[in-house]
């Protein structure tokens, strides 16, 4: 986030492109296809808006419509390339990553805070097909992730408690934790022991352990994770033989950063 002081003026702010990119986020897994009105009403924007913007993103090849729906076309897809070409921190973690979990038969992920939520920006599979949630650019929620809780772990306790006040835990699977007391002990129990673990929160049968990645001032600025099947691997082993591995990884990747 932007400290208040830091927020631009107004005056020098795109409200059309702000207004596009809206349009563009109102479609995801849920509403894969949408019609002009409901456009409008997930944006705020008027319909005869909402008609343009929509009719905008078409001529530029990010939209399709048929039948009076409009979706999204894969040259979307060059926005999130944009960054993970650019960005450093994916170049720098991706080829440790590979080794990571080429080391251990696994699969490996590197993933950043964006709000509430945790963004995947780098990933590596030893031929293990653990969750098609560990792919760059998948969104999923913060509190139910080992490297979205070791993040949270690490921020300033007066953003943990707003986090915590905000959040709307769902029951994703029968073991995601709900209780926001007991979320705020797991976070505090990562920050404590340096890693964090969670346990088929975000799907059946995916356990996953996390470490936070910190750059040359020691800020956190990412987490990352080796993630098993559940069957495969229990909790006692997870610590003891991907823990090292991961921990190694995490000098090497800090020094870079």
């Amino acid at each position: 986030m932007v400290p208040e002081q830091e927020l631009p003026a107004q005056r020098d702010l795109v409200a059309g492109l702000e207004k596009g990119l809206q349009v563009i986020a109102a479609f995801d897994q849920e509403r894969s296809r949408l019609t002009i009105a409901e456009v409008a009403e997930l944006t705020g924007l008027t319909r005869a808006a909402a008609r343009r913007y929509l009719i905008t993103l078409t001529h530029l090849g990010y939209m399709r419509h048929e039948n009076k729906l409009f979706a999204l076309t894969p040259m979307v897809l060059r926005l999130g390339q944009s960054y993970l070409h650019s960005a450093r921190l994916p170049r720098i973690a991706q080829p440790l990553l590979y080794r990571l979990a080429y080391s251990l038969g696994e699969a490996a992920s590197v993933g950043v805070l964006d709000h509430d939520q945790l963004v995947c920006v780098a990933a590596a599979s030893a031929g293990q097909l653990v969750s098609v949630t560990l792919q760059p650019g998948t969104r999923v929620p913060a509190y139910c992730t080992a490297n979205g809780r070791i993040l949270l772990a690490h921020l300033p306790q007066e953003q943990v408690d707003n986090f915590l006040e905000r959040a709307q835990p769902e029951q994703i699977t029968e073991y995601t934790i709900l209780n926001k007391e007991r979320l705020a002990q797991e976070i505090m129990h990562a920050r404590t022991q340096g890693y964090a673990m969670v346990d088929q929160e975000l799907e059946l049968g995916l356990r996953t352990i996390a470490v936070p990645l910190k750059n040359f001032r020691s800020e956190v600025v990412a987490a990352m994770n080796i993630s098993v099947h559940a069957g495969r691997m229990p909790r006692e082993q997870m610590v003891e033989r991907c823990l090292p591995a991961l921990i190694k990884i995490q000098v090497e990747l800090n020094a870079l950063l």
